[in-house]
Parts: structure tokens; C-alpha cells; sequence
């Protein structure tokens, strides 16, 4: 495989995640962080680091926006739930293992 096609399957792979996740709005980011160590927030995070290293600027709100499929704030009054404190408890646990 060449290395455009590679990167023409990779963006794709990427992009049906990311529309997974704006429709799997169900699932909140401390369960994603507890399972598999990201969440929304880091993949907006990375997305926002990478279009910087192509010389592109791109804001937190706004590439959290590509993630959520929505302003951050509107997801977090739509969809956000509190965390319980067993989540909380093992997001500490998991966390400290990873450091």
C-alpha cells in the first residue's frame, strides 16, 4: 500500500469516529477515559495539535466542536451527566497506574 492511500484509509478510519462518537452522545468522556484512557476532549486536543504542526490555527472550542459535533458548552447542557463516584474513583485509580 502507498503512503497516500494509507493515509486516505487512516482519515477515513478517523472520521467514522468521529461521527461515531457525535452520535454516541450517550457516552460520557469519563467512561471512554476509564476504559480506554481518551476521551473527546483528547481527541479534540490532538486534532487541534496536529492542524498546528500543518501550520494551521485552530482553537480548543473549535476543535472540541469537530469532536462533539456542537458547541462544547451546548453538549455539556444536552448531554453531560455528573459523574458517580465510582467512576470517579476508578478514573483516580486508572490514572495513577498510567502515571
Amino acid at each position: 500500500m502507498d503512503k497516500a492511500t494509507q493515509t486516505e484509509i487512516e482519515a477515513a478510519a478517523f472520521r467514522s469516529l468521529r461521527v461515531h462518537l457525535i452520535n454516541r452522545s450517550d457516552v460520557q468522556n469519563i467512561d471512554m477515559m476509564n476504559l480506554t484512557g481518551f476521551c473527546r476532549n483528547c481527541l479534540s486536543r490532538w486534532y487541534e495539535e496536529a492542524a498546528k504542526e500543518q501550520g494551521v490555527e485552530i482553537s480548543k472550542l473549535e476543535a472540541r466542536e469537530i469532536f462533539y459535533g456542537m458547541p462544547f458548552d451546548d453538549w455539556k447542557k444536552t448531554h453531560q451527566t455528573d459523574s458517580t463516584t465510582e467512576q470517579q474513583t476508578t478514573f483516580k485509580r486508572v490514572h495513577k497506574e498510567i502515571k
